[in-house]
């Protein structure tokens, strides 16, 4: 990766704009001078262009954490070469490594990382944990899911402030309404090579195709594409509101479950039943099994989801464990 230039590599404007964002989306830490902000760092262009612009805007205030997932052999060299770059920056820096789940290696992924970093954070003291997804992340996850037809939820696209998953920790993303190219040239002008994924090149992944696609198609305005994420993640917002507010006036408990009135549009509905099937079964369902679960149900007919059996009667729907079946007796 190399050793990071002096700071004058940095502009002014720069440094600026990313401080003003951060406040926007910070307004509790980014001026408090106690206030220390966590910084995930791969080694990719993209974190080391967070590490970069949050050490000029925060000086002293931030500390750096490499999660080392140990799917390539590469990753620990990776997390070595960003320490030394941090070294440099007289950046605190920390290497976590983490064991990645059976299953879907993405999503088992994501959560060890989340874990691992939110420790971190809770241990060092940390105010909050910073990422660097950008433009070009929301443009590409929404075109992914529109090619899948997700609905508002999946369609969504991250919030510039959010929580780290199960904590209380903000999750801050600064560079969000940045475009993948200002971040990497951020890293040239410090003199910074970035590490290399190969699966970034891999076309057996949707976001790489989607990425080069993208890349094809001059015509298309990915900065837009950002902003529309961001509204759909606004009425995502709405949307949750809204079926909050439905539960409280329409779900009620009953001997054997939970009774639920429908008032609210479909869109709000399919939350409602979502939360009951998660609290009475354990689970959290599929948004597919949901939406056929109330097609059914509107159709007047009872049925079933995982160990949850729902009843539609006088106006509203009932939802109850199914039965247990007494096991046979052997002779």
């Amino acid at each position: 990766m190399g050793s990071p230039a002096a700071e004058g590599s940095l502009t002014a404007g720069a440094v600026e704009r990313f401080r003003t964002g951060l406040r926007e989306i910070w307004p509790e830490g980014a001026d408090e001078p106690e206030a220390r902000l966590g910084l995930a760092v791969s080694g990719g262009p993209d974190s080391l262009a967070l590490l970069l612009l949050a050490h000029a805007a925060l000086p002293g205030r931030v500390e750096a954490a490499t999660v080392d997932h140990g799917l390539r052999p590469e990753s620990a060299a990776e997390a070595v070469e960003v320490a030394r770059v941090c070294a440099g920056l007289g950046v605190p820096h920390a290497a976590l490594s983490v064991e990645v789940a059976v299953g879907n290696i993405q999503a088992e992924a994501r959560l060890a990382r989340y874990t691992a970093l939110a420790d971190w954070v809770e241990e060092r003291g940390l105010a909050a944990l910073a990422t660097a997804h950008h433009a070009d992340d929301q443009a590409e996850t929404l075109l992914m899911r529109l090619n899948r037809a997700s609905g508002v939820a999946g369609l969504a696209g991250a919030r510039a402030r959010g929580r780290v998953p199960d904590t209380p920790i903000p999750l801050l993303r600064p560079v969000l309404d940045w475009r993948r190219g200002e971040l990497g040239e951020v890293v040239r002008a410090a003199g910074l090579v970035a590490a290399d994924d190969p699966s970034n090149a891999n076309d057996r992944f949707d976001r790489v195709r989607i990425r080069k696609a993208l890349a094809d198609a001059d015509w298309l305005d990915v900065a837009a594409m950002a902003r529309s994420a961001a509204h759909i993640a606004e009425a995502d917002a709405a949307l949750d509101w809204m079926a909050s507010l439905e539960w409280r006036s329409c779900v009620k408990k009953e001997p054997m479950g939970l009774k639920y009135k429908p008032q609210a549009p479909r869109a709000v509905a399919l939350r409602v039943v979502a939360r009951i099937v998660h609290e009475l079964g354990g689970e959290e369902p599929r948004g597919s099994a949901v939406a056929r679960l109330v097609d059914t149900l509107v159709a007047g007919r009872p049925a079933s989801i995982g160990e949850l059996v729902v009843r539609p009667n006088a106006g509203g729907w009932s939802f109850a464990k199914a039965p247990v079946r007494a096991a046979k007796r052997r002779d």
